[in-house]
């Protein structure tokens, strides 16, 4: 009797000390397969080269891009809400899927352009070159679509879809 008390005893201490050593000592975090996304909000970036970056799921909101080169860059996923993109170079950018609201496109190159199923909404394109920009499932309002369709020309390189087909112009 005496033997399976100390038994006993043995297994509890043993048991104690396991509890305390993963109280005191947790298992680390788990490391993901991929990097967080990096975050430019409210950042001053004129003028930077981002160009054949992957960039996908970054935020740039409320960022000052002015004659920022994204060309060829994979924006798919990012956050541009309400940013400055006056004179920014996009040519080739893939920004499916992206959140681009309130965006100023003001004489932006988003010519050859992957815009598929981002939303624009409130974004300005004034003098923005959109030649062969694929604007499949976008977000837009009537007046912009309008607007765009004024202007649409060229086919997607990488989609071989036409710019016009793209936003639905008659």
């Amino acid at each position: 009797m005496k033997q399976r008390n100390l038994t006993q005893l043995n297994l509890l201490m043993v048991a104690f000390i396991l509890a305390l050593i993963l109280c005191c000592f947790p298992s680390p975090a788990p490391a993901y397969p991929y990097p967080p996304p990096l975050s430019f909000s409210n950042a001053q970036l004129r003028s930077r080269d981002f160009s054949g970056q992957t960039l996908q799921l970054a935020e740039f909101s409320n960022a000052n891009l002015e004659r920022a080169n994204f060309s060829n860059a994979d924006l798919r996923g990012a956050v541009l809400s309400a940013s400055i993109l006056l004179k920014a170079n996009l040519h080739g950018a893939d920004l499916t899927n992206a959140f681009v609201d309130q965006v100023d496109f003001t004489d932006a190159d988003l010519s050859d352009a992957v815009l598929a199923e981002t939303i624009l909404l409130g974004s300005i394109f004034d003098g923005a070159n959109i030649a062969g920009a694929d604007f499949s499932e976008a977000i837009l309002d009537g007046t912009q679509i309008r607007q765009l369709c004024a202007k649409a020309t060229g086919i997607n390189s990488k989609t071989s879809l036409p710019t016009r087909e793209s936003l639905g112009c008659r």
